[in-house]
């Protein structure tokens, strides 16, 4: 039975909604119907009580350990919103069915984790990332405003920051550690109901579905039965003692409500794109420069490989760690320091967690016999250095000071929004003949009306080219094709 992964993102409307990401499992073969919501039946969450309590475990203690952690974080920004014209007037004065560009407020609300006693809080990329304000209020009713440290959209996991002392926070857990079937705990905030606990159960690891549309995503998901619906973005799934094994991101609805699982960033990630997003800034990502494959029934007869364990290596990138450490083209990765993998996904999660220029033990079968390799781990742009915030971001690359188009201007060009060119300096616009003034509308057809909105999909393009497209104050339309 064929199954279509459909996504939504952020939930966010002018009157102020949750922010959360679904994924909608719909059913298109057979039945015609949509997927079946037997799960969120009365008599499934009865059950889960039930078993819980003939099993004798306790939640009270996580529970009581981690509610007082788990914070309400609430965003706002402004929108350019699309209106018609409201009286012939408009179309007199701006043209035959005018359009009219207004900045409209959004809100939205998620969860985060308290981190620190200091106030570092872990949350969800997709919950802040057009935050213009921030504010987190604990369960003791108090309220911070709160600035964003950093973000990588890669993981969806970003860092916030308050200023306050004493506070509660949760102690990290060890994901690799979770098995198949124990029991876990997802607390947040759904549906604007602070400081919600939920049980459920692991039901698979190392899940990738397929929701990140960064270039270097890493998708490794705990998937779980416990109830999650918007609003519990960033929040905390916690074990039996109260550690933090995973930060809640995304369901699996037909609905848009909770309606069977739930997925979480492993606290393996999660763990180390906090500590380096507060160390440095940025996430420090290592990669082993190769191109993965799943290894099939197939993929092993082409290659003459006897068992379909492990993650198949279809390519390796010229001068990257993997052809450094002799690693080939065929060759099966069956462990990272004697951790198993058997999916791209594990493997990328185990990688996830160190550093360039840290030395990875690995375990490949190659011609099916066993031989060894060390590692050592490079960066995106090939070397073995740490980055620094301002190398990773593209934006500095463009030499270039941006703000947003004001409403008079894009009234007069027609246009629904854009980022304009205030100042040059060296860098790839003036490189490419980019004139001060330049208003830039879509980077590789994508709307940009914000700055934000221009880092953003610069970094997500990684080293390939990319096509601006624009207007100059005075109507010319232009289009610049910059090299990364």
């Amino acid at each position: 039975m064929k199954k279509d992964i459909l996504i939504s993102g952020l939930v966010a409307a002018a009157v102020g909604t949750a922010a959360a990401v679904f994924v909608s499992h719909v059913r298109t073969a057979d039945s015609g119907r949509q997927g079946a919501t037997a799960y969120a039946t009365p008599s499934y969450f009865s059950s889960q009580t039930t078993a819980a309590a003939a099993s004798g475990i306790d939640f009270t203690v996580a529970a009581e350990k981690t509610v007082n952690a788990v914070v309400h974080v609430t965003t706002s920004y402004m929108r350019t919103m699309q209106r018609y014209p409201e009286s012939i007037f408009d179309d007199f004065f701006y043209g035959f069915r005018s359009y009219r560009y207004e900045p409209q407020p959004v809100q939205g609300v998620g969860s985060g984790v308290i981190l620190s006693t200091d106030g570092y809080i872990v949350t969800n990329n997709h919950v802040v990332e057009r935050a213009e304000q921030i504010h987190v209020t604990l369960n003791d009713k108090r309220t911070f405003p709160a600035k964003l440290v950093g973000a990588d959209p890669g993981t969806d996991i970003a860092v916030i920051k308050i200023e306050g002392k004493d506070l509660p926070f949760i102690t990290m857990g060890n994901s690799d550690d979770l098995r198949l079937g124990e029991w876990v705990l997802a607390v947040g905030n759904p549906l604007n109901l602070t400081s919600t606990v939920t049980a459920g159960i692991v039901s698979a690891k190392a899940r990738n579905i397929n929701i990140l549309s960064d270039k270097f995503k890493i998708e490794s998901f705990i998937q779980t039965d416990a109830a999650v619906n918007p609003g519990n973005s960033g929040g905390a799934l916690v074990n039996t003692r109260g550690e933090l094994v995973g930060i809640n991101t995304a369901i699996a609805s037909t609905t848009g409500t909770f309606t069977g699982y739930s997925f979480a960033v492993p606290s393996s990630i999660v763990s180390k794109a906090a500590s380096d997003i507060i160390e440095f800034g940025v996430v420090q990502r290592a990669v082993l420069g190769v191109t993965l494959q799943e290894l099939t029934s197939e993929s092993a007869a082409e290659y003459g490989i006897k068992e379909t364990q492990g993650v198949l290596i279809a390519d390796v990138l010229a001068g990257g760690a993997a052809e450094q450490a002799g690693i080939k083209k065929g060759d099966v990765i069956l462990k990272v320091n004697d951790i198993a993998v058997n999916t791209a996904a594990q493997l990328q999660e185990q990688i996830s967690k160190f550093r360039p220029n840290d030395q990875v033990s690995l375990t490949i079968s190659r011609d099916n016999k066993t031989k060894y390799s060390n590692v050592i781990l490079r960066n995106r742009a090939g070397t073995t250095s740490l980055v620094k915030s301002d190398d990773s971001n593209a934006l500095n690359l463009l030499g270039a000071s941006l703000k947003e188009v004001n409403v008079a201007t894009r009234r007069s060009l027609r246009i629904a929004g854009g980022v304009q060119v205030v100042d040059l300096k060296q860098g790839k616009l003036q490189a490419n003949g980019v004139k001060k003034g330049y208003i830039i509308t879509r980077i590789n057809r994508v709307p940009v009306n914000t700055v934000n909105d221009v880092s953003k999909v610069l970094n997500s393009t990684g080293n390939e080219a990319v096509l601006i497209e624009g207007v100059y104050p005075n109507g010319v339309v232009a289009y610049y094709a910059l090299g990364f």
